[in-house]
């Protein structure tokens, strides 16, 4: 009993003491995006005057927009497809690169390939990719090649039915970029495409639902970003409390921590682990006076 009355004398101190460690963790928490995510991710900023040949080329959020399903296309093995056909069930990422890119588009591929090495969901099963190439010159050969290898980064074979490398022409590319606000300019002095790095969550349905600026990406966000641009159908438990904590910020690209809900769940927690302690203590006190009750 007396072990009891102690922790009913001090439970005021305990409460407060735990709170207090609460307050402090979820507010450095609430600093920085899940999975504490640096600067090196990017941010669509603006860099002030650009030159002659930049102007123009950005990558703007079109948050909800409807990427065009009815554009044509040819895959890696040289088949007619449209954009429509590898929507339907799952997310996709879509990745604006080309082929022959020399600087960035290797940069950028290999950012995504490297955080979807590090997802637990697998290409072709919870998510596919799609990688147009923004350059109408280029084939299904040069697609077949370079898929060929980034599934050889990516480690499994089976991601080539869920990872796509289409080419086209240049009035679909365009529909599909301008949908996504992926403003490119083609540079005729040096034969290459002008551009900005980034990916792009799509929802089963073809909507804009999140985008990743840079050349590196949090497998922690992409993994919250497919999870939502799914409706929650797929992930875990632990994936719908954090998206119930988190918020998507559109001027990142990352999830930051929503103070009010994480105090809520962690105080919810504190309370219920407070009146298991005390439920345990009763129930040994009320054991040892049965097995050595008081002289009368």
């Amino acid at each position: 009993m007396k072990a009891v009355v102690f922790v009913v004398r001090k439970l005021p101190m305990i409460c407060a003491l735990i709170l207090g460690m609460m307050a402090i963790s979820t507010s450095i928490y609430g600093q920085q995006g899940v999975g504490g995510v640096s600067d090196s991710a990017g941010t669509a900023a603006n860099i002030g005057n650009l030159p002659n040949l930049l102007k123009g080329v950005n990558f703007n959020q079109n948050l909800g927009a409807q990427v065009p399903l009815d554009t044509h296309f040819v895959d890696s093995n040289g088949n007619a497809v449209t954009l429509g056909q590898y929507f339907g069930k799952n997310p996709v990422v879509l990745i604006l690169a080309y082929y022959k890119c020399p600087l960035l588009c290797p940069e950028v591929l290999h950012g995504a390939d490297e955080s979807f090495k590090k997802l637990s969901f697998h290409i072709g099963q919870q998510y596919n990719v799609v990688t147009l190439s923004i350059n109408p010159k280029e084939t299904p050969q040069l697609a077949a090649a370079t898929k060929k290898t980034y599934i050889s980064i990516y480690g499994d074979p089976a991601a080539a039915s869920g990872w796509h490398f289409l080419t086209g022409q240049t009035p679909d590319i365009k529909r599909v970029a301008d949908a996504v606000g992926f403003h490119y300019k083609y540079i005729p002095q040096l034969d290459q495409y002008a551009h900005a790095a980034g990916i792009v969550v799509l929802t089963p349905q073809g909507k804009v639902a999140q985008y990743f600026y840079g050349i590196r990406y949090s497998p922690e966000d992409l993994r919250l970003a497919l999870v939502q641009s799914s409706h929650e159908k797929i992930g875990s438990v632990v994936d719908q409390v954090l998206l119930f904590c988190c918020t998507y910020d559109p001027d990142t690209g990352r999830y930051h921590a929503i103070i009010a809900r994480v105090l809520a769940i962690c105080g919810t927690i504190t309370i219920m682990a407070i009146g298991a302690l005390l439920w345990f203590l009763f129930r040994l006190d009320a054991k040892k006076r049965r097995d050595h009750p008081q002289p009368a």
